[in-house]
């Protein structure tokens, strides 16, 4: 590699590590933007002839904006606040954790202080939710800039979509066919993780959500957005919140609703999974549930909200990418 190569490198090294650095503030509306125009570029497809090409992003950016970016947000906003609040009311609570304590504490050999842990847990919920604002009004004024910038960036993927791809083809350093294949087993992974695994786990997730709502169970937003967080991961599902909500209604005088709950949990969000995820995933690509547990997980802490979308994708295409290398580039 001669000299100038190799400084020319370093310049778009630095150059990228700079542009992360000033987008990843507004990272997750970023990806926002980049999930939207993907799942609406072949409704933009289809509008471009009839209305051109500035007019049709235009007609589908406002749409978005109104359908999907500003509830997204208001709802972030909302179930981050309710998780502070359930931190704050944790920590002033009087209600006797002694015995749970002394349990954990024999179990773990640690001393817990439970309203503590609970709260914490809440935190961290919310920062997850709003990423660094320290509090709802940094989040709120946060989440209309990113709205912004998520609508903005919207409309120029839409548009200039066909050229970007082009582009990219342009100046990856791969054959034709290498990048054909690589593009579209990733297109394939993205829409079995949309389709087979987000979607499956925001229906389970309201479902059970209109559940407790049905049996007055406090803060029901919050723990809406929580079971669909918990039903992206295999095995463990939304049941951890829906089963102790249901002993909790027992607990609290209320067996006939506690039972009602816990029925309406068996049968309908429990089977709405099993007969939901294969009809949706065996269209498109099948995904370890390894894949999904470590992308959804890891996603969350990287990327934000986001990442229940880009990490089981990021994961599931470093599969995609060693096989695509063995079957071009290892000699039999």
């Amino acid at each position: 590699m001669d000299v100038s190569k190799g400084f020319m490198l370093v310049v778009v090294g630095a150059f990228t590590a700079l542009s992360l650095a000033i987008v990843w503030p507004f990272l997750q509306y970023v990806l926002l933007a980049v999930l939207i125009a993907y799942l609406l570029t072949p409704i933009y497809r289809r509008l471009e002839p009839r209305f051109g090409e500035t007019n049709a992003a235009l007609v589908l950016m406002l749409g978005a904006t109104g359908a999907v970016i500003l509830p997204f947000a208001g709802l972030i906003a909302f179930v981050a606040s309710d998780a502070l609040r359930i931190a704050q009311r944790l920590g002033e609570s009087e209600i006797d954790f002694g015995f749970l304590e002394s349990r954990l504490a024999l179990y773990t050999d640690q001393e817990v202080d439970l309203p503590a842990a609970l709260g914490t847990a809440a935190e961290n919920v919310s920062g997850v939710l709003v990423g660094s604002a320290p509090d709802l009004v940094g989040a709120l004024t946060h989440a209309l800039i990113g709205i912004g910038l998520a609508a903005f960036l919207l409309f120029f993927f839409l548009r200039d979509g066909r050229r970007l791809s082009a582009w990219l083809f342009e100046v990856t350093p791969l054959p034709l066919v290498v990048q054909r294949d690589l593009y579209s087993s990733l297109d394939d992974l993205m829409w079995a993780v949309l389709a087979g695994h987000v979607l499956v786990s925001a229906v389970q997730g309201t479902l059970a959500g209109l559940g407790l709502l049905a049996t007055g169970v406090p803060n029901a937003a919050f723990w809406t957005v929580v079971m669909i967080l918990l039903a992206l991961l295999p095995v463990i599902g939304a049941f951890l919140v829906w089963g102790p909500a249901a002993a909790y209604l027992v607990l609290v005088d209320e067996p006939f609703a506690g039972a009602a709950l816990f029925v309406y949990g068996a049968v309908v969000v429990s089977f709405s999974d099993n007969y939901l995820r294969p009809i949706l995933v065996d269209r498109h690509v099948r995904l370890s549930p390894a894949t999904i547990m470590v992308g959804v997980v890891g996603g969350l802490y990287l990327l934000g909200v986001m990442g229940l979308f880009f990490g089981p994708v990021i994961v599931g295409g470093l599969k995609v990418a060693i096989e695509i290398f063995d079957e071009y580039y290892v000699d039999r």
